[in-house]
């Protein structure tokens, strides 16, 4: 049974020990935001945003590390959805569910 997204201790939570969930969610480019051309794509309602595979995972994704290959040029949506925060554990919440429903 997954843990409850306010009850999990943000302490515990560390990006290097996660599966990337939020490499699922639509990142929203603004246009002050660095990040490369190549990555940018628009959505169904004209909005940049970040390009996502077929599978739905960020293009930006190292899929070997679960790691950002555009780290320092991430979007601020990115930037602002912080490791542990209330955002990070209801999506790490939601994600575990998703992945014991396939189980």
């Amino acid at each position: 049974m997954p843990v409850p997204a306010d009850s999990e201790d943000r302490a515990t939570i560390s990006c290097s020990r996660c599966q990337a969930c939020c490499c699922q969610l639509k990142a929203l480019v603004m246009a002050d935001d660095d990040v490369p051309q190549w990555l940018l794509t628009r959505d169904a309602h004209g909005m940049e945003v970040m390009r996502q595979r077929d599978d739905g995972w960020c293009a930006a994704l190292d899929r070997d590390s679960l790691r950002c290959t555009i780290y320092a040029r991430r979007p601020r949506a990115c930037r602002d959805f912080a490791m542990g925060d209330s955002d990070c554990r209801a999506e790490r919440a939601s994600w575990r569910r998703g992945a014991a429903s396939l189980a």
